[in-house]
């Protein structure tokens, strides 16, 4: 499954987060990367100032640091996804 720089696909990826145990923010911050990974809260900050294809590429990268099972989503879409995602990352 391609990546598609929508605002679609951003609200899909941020659905991903809703639903987990992680609460995502878009802040003003000096993250050298772009984002910033709380593990202890369980909190993940994006530059709020990233274009769209910018927060996508940060939420597709935090996604695979913190590797989610999508099993554990009661959503059925959300696991379906996750489990594409998954699959796009093994043929790059």
């Amino acid at each position: 499954m391609p990546i598609k720089y929508t605002k679609n696909y951003l609200d899909k990826l941020e659905n991903i987060f809703a639903a987990s145990e992680y609460h995502l923010r878009y802040e003003k911050g000096n993250f050298k990367s772009g984002y910033c990974i709380l593990k202890d809260t369980k909190i993940v900050i994006i530059n709020k100032y990233f274009t769209l294809e910018g927060k996508i590429n940060a939420l597709l990268e935090i996604l695979k640091t913190l590797d989610f099972n999508p099993q554990s989503f009661e959503n059925q879409k959300q696991q379906d996804f996750l489990i594409e995602l998954k699959q796009t990352e093994l043929k790059l």
